[in-house]
């Protein structure tokens, strides 16, 4: 699996990374990229919220921040390019529409925060506490000059006032959301109630080979189903491509401005001091005897310091750092910002295979053991020059193609400028066949917006500059086809794979029902399925939404199995690629005392979830009613094309 990949599968997760940075004040090295750009200014109009201008200064900073969040996840060779493939750079200006709408709304329903409002919750802020107070002025604008780029008490208090805003609006809006006891029980008991499987999977793709299907059974089945196979409207569209991979073959970068950049940004190429480190903590709070825990540390400390102390073995033994304590409390490589000031103040200073003495921090006491130290390192220009070259290069042809689609924008006005301006600019004129709303243009590729914008367009009508995964199109309907049955022979294939399908499901089911009935009868599943030919495979304890084995994640076989008593052999249960029979062999409900303890925990995160997607249904609403716009030249212009 590639990095692309990989990122793409966790983007739902990724995405939100930039607002917690920003509303819980994670400090994050915010490296200035791409900083020898002179062709926008930080003034520049990126979008506008109902007068609110939003620049590209402002843009600029959530998207560097963006990009930090994502080489820290998944590594420094995260390029710019990657982020636009996936989308992010929509996604952020996204997010502050959304965050200038809601203070729009915020200030038509007279919403607003005071001084005081944002200097109490500036304080409370763990980054500036210590000890349970506030570190102090002077330190706290020292933590702020220290963000690359350095922040002033102003900008920063800035952003709080609108986190504070946004959050009264929501509380206005949603304080009356509330959830019962019975659904916070119920819903707990839903996360919590794990059983433990016996499965027999019989996979319907094995019996495939087995069916035949004939051309009279496939007229047949098609007869009884048209419904299934009626198509959409479709439609053909003619269009020019201002094609961004064309244009970076020949966006070479010369040896100045790869040095130029390199030096620019030399930060991102180098990694800061680390050291790695494992903890014991006992801790502090929570109506503990703070002089009891002390004096246990102490008992602890000395066992650590003895000759030939198992260090692991006493954090797992002693360690209430949950997250920790199970890898005998290592905490793995850090950097300086990463853990509490006392802490890494001391594990700084230390050299491997040293123990401190006890630590306090805000958590409690710790006693930290260095295992390892990595100086501080920047990768040369030869180690990088590939990846600055494939990203200028990208930019460049970005740009160009971007400025090349404004212009043709401007020249374009009906369907037979296409044939005009098209090759005057290098560019062919192509012509797709039929399409549905679902299907992609081959040469375009999937584009939702693309999808939306042809069967928008009214006849003679040609659509402006289109974004698309290759660079820009330019597209005019030039044929249109009513939605209709079609005729079985346009479908033929389609039919006789799913009555193969079907076939191959009903042998399944067969096969299925055989197992349930024998187990049933003598009371033994393993038995049962032996004589079929078939495998029972043993889960753990799972709980809903758990993969089962050769089948997946499952919600028919999760409703079946959550329902049965235990020692429970199931009927047949159908899912998307089998059909499976399960015995239940452990079930396990969480404890009262278990609930009792997560119910507040519980019940705050339902109506969060009820309050988040209330809000949320609301905005888009007030969203209708506002004057919203996008620079897109302007935003091109910040991202380098």
């Amino acid at each position: 699996m590639t990095m692309l990949d990989r990122m793409r599968r966790h983007k739902g997760w990724l995405k939100w990374s930039l607002a917690i940075v920003v509303l819980a004040f994670i400090l994050l090295y915010v490296p200035v990229f791409l900083g020898n750009r002179s062709d926008f200014s930080s003034s520049d109009i990126i979008a506008k919220v109902e007068g609110h201008e939003i620049t590209a200064g402002e843009f600029r900073k959530s998207y560097q921040a963006q990009l930090q969040a994502y080489r820290s996840a998944y590594g420094g060779n995260v390029s710019e390019q990657m982020l636009k493939q996936l989308g992010i750079d929509q996604q952020i200006l996204q997010q502050m529409v959304d965050e200038n709408a809601s203070l729009a709304e915020a200030g038509r329903r007279g919403i607003s925060v005071t001084d005081d409002e944002v200097v109490q919750r500036v304080m409370a802020l763990p980054a500036f506490q210590e000890n349970g107070r506030f570190i102090g002025d002077a330190r706290y604008r020292q933590i702020l000059s220290m963000q690359r780029p350095p922040l002033t008490p102003d900008e920063f208090e800035e952003q709080v006032r609108k986190s504070l805003v946004v959050d009264k609006l929501r509380s206005a809006l949603t304080d009356w959301v509330t959830v019962a006891d019975a659904d916070v029980q119920a819903e707990y008991g839903r996360r919590n109630e794990k059983v433990k499987l016996d499965v027999v999977p019989i996979l319907a793709d094995k019996f495939r080979s087995q069916v035949q299907v004939g051309d009279a059974e496939v007229s047949a089945y098609f007869e009884g189903h048209k419904t299934e196979y009626k198509v959409g409207e479709k439609r053909k569209v003619r269009y020019v491509l201002v094609d961004v991979d064309s244009m970076r073959a020949t966006s070479s970068p010369s040896q100045r401005e790869v040095e130029r950049a390199y030096n620019n940004n030399i930060e991102t190429y180098t990694t800061p001091e680390q050291v790695r480190a494992s903890h014991i903590l006992l801790k502090t709070g929570e109506g503990k005897d703070e002089a009891a825990v002390k004096a246990k540390a102490e008992q602890v400390l000395k066992e650590a310091k003895a000759p030939g102390a198992d260090f692991a073995a006493l954090a797992k033994k002693y360690s209430e750092d949950a997250g920790s304590a199970k890898n005998g409390g290592d905490l793995d490589y850090f950097s300086r910002g990463r853990m509490l000031p006392e802490f890494e103040q001391v594990a700084f200073t230390l050299d491997p295979g040293q123990t401190s003495d006890l630590v306090k921090t805000q958590e409690g006491y710790h006693i930290i053991k260095v295992t390892d130290k990595k100086a501080a390192a920047t990768k040369t220009l030869d180690e990088v020059r590939a990846q600055i070259v494939d990203q200028l290069a990208w930019e460049r042809a970005q740009s160009k193609a971007s400025q090349l689609a404004d212009t043709m924008e401007k020249q374009i006005r009906k369907p037979a400028d296409l044939d005009t301006v098209g090759p005057h600019n290098g560019l062919k004129v192509q012509e797709s066949g039929y399409v549905t709303r679902d299907e992609p243009i081959m040469a375009i590729g999937p584009s939702p917006e693309i999808a939306a914008e042809i069967f928008s367009l009214g006849d003679g009508q040609v659509s402006p500059a289109e974004r698309t995964q290759r660079g820009f199109a330019f597209l005019t309907v030039t044929g249109k086809q009513a939605p209709h049955v079609p005729k079985v022979d346009e479908v033929r294939d389609k039919v006789r794979d799913d009555l193969m399908k079907q076939k191959a499901f009903e042998i399944a089911q067969q096969k299925a029902t055989q197992v349930a009935e024998a187990a049933k009868g003598g009371g033994d599943l393993q038995k049962a399925a032996k004589a079929a030919g078939l495998e029972v495979k043993t889960t753990e304890l799972i709980a809903r939404d758990s993969p089962i084995p050769d089948v997946g994640i499952s919600s028919q076989v999760d409703a079946v199995a959550f329902a049965l008593p235990v020692g429970a052999i199931s009927q047949p249960i159908k899912t998307d690629n089998a059909m499976v029979v399960v015995r239940v062999v452990d079930k396990k409900e969480p404890t009262p005392a278990e609930y009792a303890a997560e119910k507040a925990k519980t019940h705050d995160d339902l109506v969060n979830e009820r309050r988040s997607r209330f809000f949320s249904a609301y905005m888009v609403k007030a969203k209708q009613a506002m004057t919203i716009t996008v620079n897109r030249e302007a935003l091109q212009k910040v991202l380098g094309g």
